[in-house]
């Protein structure tokens, strides 16, 4: 049986789509971690059409070079678990899905540790107009739990650009 969203989780995504709608903006997601769960609470809203185009759920590194264009040396670099990597996930999904703002989640939702990072460690980024930030975070609990804290984690930080965005500076 599916799970249903959570209501928070739900009102979160719905005020994310009014405020891409209200911008005039677009979203996009590349998911590592997350699997497609961020893609799926950005289209449960009514409406949400007008907001998201699409993503890519890249869990596999080739999928995440081949498809979203991150540089095989960055991985080679910094690996897939790490900051260096969201970004470049977020920027690759922003140009190739043509999107004026992208979301992208990485990192190790357990149980067992990747890249000798323990379970919980998440890199999650919005890229954009002006440019992309990375927010990284050390999560607890299970699989699911992290996967929903991380999808709460990247519709936070959208949200909280767009109203940055949206109240000129003075």
């Amino acid at each position: 049986m599916a799970r249903k969203t959570s209501p928070d989780l739900a009102a979160l995504a719905a005020s994310v789509n009014d405020a891409l709608v209200a911008a005039g903006a677009t979203s996009a997601t590349a998911e590592s971690l997350t699997g497609g769960r961020l893609a799926a609470l950005l289209t449960t809203p009514p409406g949400a059409s007008r907001s998201y185009l699409g993503g890519v759920v890249s869990y596999a590194t080739e999928v995440k070079t081949g498809v979203l264009g991150v540089p095989a040396d960055l991985v080679a670099e910094h690996g897939v678990v790490s900051a260096a990597c969201a970004r470049a996930m977020a920027e690759g999904a922003r140009r190739v899905v043509g999107a004026t703002y992208a979301l992208s989640t990485t990192g190790v939702a357990g149980p067992d540790s990747q890249e000798d990072k323990p379970p919980g460690t998440v890199f999650v980024a919005v890229a954009g107009p002006d440019g992309a930030s990375v927010l990284s975070l050390e999560l607890t609990g299970d699989r699911a739990a992290v996967q929903q804290r991380t999808c709460e984690e990247a519709l936070t930080a959208l949200l909280g650009v767009l109203r940055q965005e949206e109240t000129p500076l003075r």
